[in-house]
């Protein structure tokens, strides 16, 4: 300890402030707890700053642009549509700027302290957080450690100007004319499908069978269709990437597909193979921390690890590396150290891509309640027989419920359309509820809505299907 550095005391201290971090901290506070919150980059973290929200941002403008260049069928021409890219990403800055501020007035509207710097545990009971320059000892009682996750480098691909990472794709001055995505996963999908839509040529290089591994097939392949439909999106499964050529202005990428090896060349490549934990740099060694191979956190039911007052939430610990798992888990762990009875349960929890279409899925697939032994029925409904799906121009797709066989209780949900991340919340709710297909059909949905599919779906669970023989 430096001299003069006398320790600050506090009940609980949050270490990152993203979608995890900075929920932990408000439900802490409002459970009476003395909360600091310390974050050495930027409040909101990865989520608000350089990932969902940015990304959300592109995606939509990325869709005007699609929209104004493809209504002919409405009977709307649009000629020389001119995208000033300065304009879209001044416009996307300023949502990012809007959402972490409004971050920080929350934390400082519920009297937790925020601090800026690095942490790095002494003990269970000690941190000191760094800066550029000084230091600070902590003292808590509890810790929630939320430090989220970083992407991961893959050999012979260095980080550099042309071959970036997700931050560096929505940073990027200028829209690209060509791009290379290698890893076709929901990142590396949305960003890419972002960029095909402002008119980039993209190839997207997958190692795996299919894009989009963690969907069912029915669903990806409506992607995929919509993908080839563009024009500009060539994309290469069971391939894999070699190494990347910088030159002046762009790069060189080899991979090998069907035992050839081929070279693209692109303005840049965008490394999308998946994150890792920020668990490194924390001094959780110190701890005496159990982790995984992974190098991710070992925690209980109330996101308790096996030291008695450390907990740790989102993209650290199992699970998938969502910003709404995070603010769960966040929830859970801030009312377990009040004493309160939370566990966490993840049947309900959906996952979300932000492709064309959407895609959004819940609780069981097919495959998997048939592996658990569970009888099950699948009912679908397709986008083409929805009305506002046809006046929105928008009838790729379908719903796909999974019901239980014996009592109709709705245990899954998969739906590729338009729509689909705002639709499947009502089905995460049916799951957490234990609701039956009967409930959501006796269920009066408004008309003429995307969201009278799920009521259809339920129909069809219960073999009364009205808008479909």
């Amino acid at each position: 300890m430096v001299v003069g550095d006398f320790p600050i005391e506090t009940d609980t201290i949050v270490v990152g402030a993203g979608p995890g971090g900075y929920v932990a901290a408000i439900r802490a506070a409002q459970l009476g707890q003395k909360v600091t919150i310390i974050e050495k980059a930027n409040l909101g973290g990865v989520c608000l700053n350089v990932g969902c929200i940015p990304s959300k941002a592109l995606i939509t403008a990325g869709h005007r642009i699609e929209h104004a260049k493809h209504s002919e069928d409405m009977g709307i021409t649009v000629d020389n549509v001119k995208v000033d890219f300065t304009k879209v990403q001044e416009w996307k800055a300023g949502v990012v700027n809007k959402l972490t501020g409004g971050v920080e007035g929350l934390l400082k509207g519920n009297k937790v302290d925020i601090v800026k710097g690095e942490a790095y545990f002494v003990d269970q009971n000690t941190l000191r957080v760094m800066d550029e320059n000084s230091a600070q000892t902590y003292t808590f009682k509890n810790v929630i450690i939320a430090t989220g996750s970083r992407p991961v480098e893959i050999p012979g691909f260095k980080f550099s100007e042309r071959v970036i990472n997700s931050t560096g794709a929505l940073a990027l001055k200028e829209i690209p004319k060509k791009l290379v995505v290698i890893g076709g996963g929901y990142i590396g999908t949305e960003l890419g499908t972002a960029y095909a839509n402002f008119g980039t040529e993209v190839t997207i290089v997958e190692a795996a069978d299919d894009i989009l591994a963690g969907f069912e097939k029915q669903m990806t392949s409506i992607v995929k269709r919509e993908l080839k439909k563009k024009g500009n999106v060539t994309v290469h499964t069971k391939a894999m990437a070699k190494g990347v050529e910088e030159t002046k202005d762009g790069v060189k990428v080899t991979f090998e597909v069907g035992g050839k090896e081929e070279t693209v060349e692109a303005d840049y490549v965008l490394v999308t193979v998946g994150r890792r934990p920020n668990t490194d740099e924390l001094g959780l060694e110190q701890l005496g921390i159990e982790m995984t191979d992974r190098g991710l956190i070992k925690i209980d039911k109330q996101c308790r690890t096996n030291v008695n007052n450390v907990y740790a939430i989102g993209d650290i610990v199992e699970g998938p590396p969502l910003a709404h798992k995070a603010s769960y888990e966040a929830k859970i762990a801030a009312e377990a150290i009040s004493g309160e009875p939370s566990e966490i349960d993840y049947l309900g929890i959906p996952a979300v891509c932000f492709t064309d279409p959407e895609l959004a899925s819940v609780g069981y697939t097919e495959a998997q309640a048939k592996e658990d032994g569970i009888e099950i029925k699948a009912a679908k409904f397709p986008f083409a027989a929805n009305g506002r799906a046809l006046s929105l121009n928008s009838t790729d797709g379908f719903l796909k419920l999974i019901t239980r066989k014996e009592d109709g209780v709705i245990i899954g949900a998969q739906i590729a359309g338009s729509g689909a991340s705002d639709i499947i919340s009502e089905l995460s709710l049916a799951i957490e509820s234990g609701m039956t297909a009967e409930d959501v059909a006796l269920t009066i949905h408004a008309h003429p809505t995307l969201g009278e599919i799920t009521m259809e779906a339920a129909e069809v669970a219960l073999g009364t299907p009205i808008h479909m023989l």
